[in-house]
C-alpha cells in the first residue's frame, strides 16, 4: 500500500510521536509541514503528488488549521481530500463547527504514545476500507 499521509502541527514533540506511530504502522509515506502556511504552499505547488488524507493541526502560527481547511475545501483540485483534525483541544462547539466545514474525523491528541498509535492507526484503516462519502456526526471523533 503506497498510502501518503500530510501531518501539519508545529508542534515538534507531537510531530515525533506522530512519525514514531507510522513507522511502527509501516507501509506509509508521511511528510510533516509545522504551519499552515508551509501546507497551503505544498498543497498548491505539487499538483500530481497530493496527500491520501491530511491531519491537521488547529492551533499553528502564521495560518491556522481552521483557516487552512476553508482554503482547501474551496479549491477544486483539493476539497476531495480528507481532513482529519489532529488538536490538543476537545472543544464540542468547534468540534460540531469543523465537522459542518467538512472536516472528515477529528482526533484530541492521546497523551500516551500506544494510544497515539491506536487512533492513527483507526484512522487510516477508515480511509483504506470504507468509502469517504460516509461520514456520520455520531463516528466523527476518533478515540483510543
Amino acid at each position: 500500500m503506497n498510502f501518503h499521509l500530510l501531518l501539519a502541527d508545529d508542534d515538534i514533540d507531537d510531530c515525533d510521536f506522530f512519525k514514531e506511530a507510522i513507522d511502527e504502522i509501516g507501509e506509509l509515506t508521511l511528510s510533516v509541514l509545522n504551519d499552515g502556511v508551509e501546507l497551503m504552499n505544498f498543497l498548491l505547488t505539487d499538483p500530481i503528488n497530493h496527500p491520501n488524507l491530511i491531519f491537521l493541526d488547529l492551533n499553528m502560527p502564521r495560518k491556522s488549521g481552521m483557516e487552512c481547511m476553508v482554503e482547501i475545501k474551496a479549491i477544486n483540485k483539493l476539497k476531495n481530500i480528507p481532513i482529519i483534525i489532529y488538536s490538543t483541544s476537545l472543544d464540542r462547539t468547534v468540534v460540531s463547527q469543523l465537522y459542518d466545514m467538512g472536516a472528515h474525523h477529528y482526533i484530541q491528541k492521546p497523551g500516551e504514545f500506544a494510544n497515539i498509535k491506536k487512533v492513527v492507526e483507526k484512522a487510516i484503516s477508515l480511509f483504506t476500507n470504507t468509502n469517504l462519502e460516509l461520514r456520520s456526526r455520531d463516528k466523527f471523533i476518533i478515540q483510543p
